[in-house]
Parts: structure tokens; C-alpha cells; sequence
């Protein structure tokens, strides 16, 4: 297994701390005025969500987690797992609700989404940037509703609530950022 040094961590590389997976989200090289220079890492322990502060000297190493990041097809909920398909060899992975997030509330069916996967094994599932879903309860828009001023919370097809301008109307299919859960447009 692969290790890195204290010159080799960067962020947003993936480790094993204590046999747990965990990503590297900061990193700070220090040289104090006396005294060896240090490694200050900040990392996230990706199944608890804990983040938690290390320091490594330069004979410290860090051991690389067999974390593999995989473009799988949705396919569909049973209620308590989702079920994921890899398109190049057709394996079918199910993932928990801890895997899932916020990323079920944006799924339908059949979207790309990008599986990360330790001891072959969903650990993270990331929707798609944007996606297209139909809006099946709002309020009504009044005549004279600009873009400008306020919005009205819409209910999605998938369970979502996004807050949209007051001019869209029901059944219309707009384009939404996973990311932030805002609206982006109208899908024409």
C-alpha cells in the first residue's frame, strides 16, 4: 500500500486513519524559527463526517486509502437501499442511507453519479451538478410577477423543495444545482 510523506499530503487526497477512510482537507507546511519543520493536516473522516487536526514530522507518513472515485448509472430505491450500476461492466452496487446524503433527494432514475467506493463498497454517492426535475406543487404566480423581487418554495417530482421566482408555474421542468439546492432556470 502506497503511503505519503510529509512533503507528498495535498488536499483532497484520501487516507486511512485508524482502518478508517478519511480525506485531506487542508494542509499547512510550518517552519518555525527554531526547531524541525512540521506538517500541520486537517482531514475528514469520511463514514462520521468528524474532522480532526494532525501533525507530521518528517519522519511521519500517512498511509493512502484504496478509495476509488467511478461514474455509476442510478437505477432505482427500494426504500432502504439504492441501487447503482457500473455502465462498463454492468456490477450492481446497493447503497445505505449514510452513502446517500442529500444526494437522494436528486435523484429520479438513470442520472450519472459519482460512486466512491472502499473495499468495494459504496462509502460516498455524489448527484450530479445539475439536474432537470418537474415541479409538481407551488403557488400560484400572480400577473405582474418579475424575476426580481422574492420567491415561492416548489416541491419537486423527487421530494426536493427549492425556492423559485415567483413566475414559475406548476409542471414546468427546471434546472437545479445539487450543490446548493438552488434553482438555475427554466428547462425550454
Amino acid at each position: 500500500m502506497a503511503s505519503y510523506g510529509m512533503n507528498d499530503v495535498k488536499n483532497g487526497q484520501k487516507i486511512i486513519v485508524e482502518n478508517q477512510p478519511c480525506v485531506i482537507i487542508d494542509t499547512a507546511y510550518v517552519k518555525p524559527g527554531k526547531g524541525q519543520a512540521f506538517t500541520r493536516v486537517k482531514y475528514r473522516n469520511i463514514k462520521s463526517g468528524r474532522v480532526v487536526e494532525l501533525t507530521m514530522k518528517s519522519t511521519d507518513s500517512l498511509e493512502a486509502a484504496d478509495v476509488v472515485d467511478t461514474d455509476m448509472e442510478y437505477l432505482y430505491s427500494d426504500g432502504e437501499f439504492w441501487h447503482f450500476m457500473d455502465p462498463t461492466s454492468h456490477e450492481q452496487f446497493t447503497a445505505d442511507q449514510g452513502a446517500m446524503a442529500d444526494s437522494a433527494q436528486w435523484l429520479k432514475g438513470n442520472e450519472t453519479c459519482i460512486v466512491t467506493l472502499w473495499n468495494n463498497s459504496p462509502l460516498i454517492v455524489a448527484a450530479p451538478t445539475f439536474v432537470e426535475l418537474q415541479i409538481v406543487e407551488t403557488d400560484p404566480g400572480l400577473r405582474g410577477d418579475t424575476s426580481g423581487g422574492g420567491g415561492k418554495p416548489a416541491k419537486l417530482e423527487t421530494g426536493a423543495t427549492v425556492r423559485v421566482p415567483l413566475f414559475v408555474q406548476n409542471n414546468e421542468v427546471i434546472k437545479c444545482d445539487t450543490r446548493t439546492g438552488e434553482y438555475v432556470g427554466r428547462v425550454k
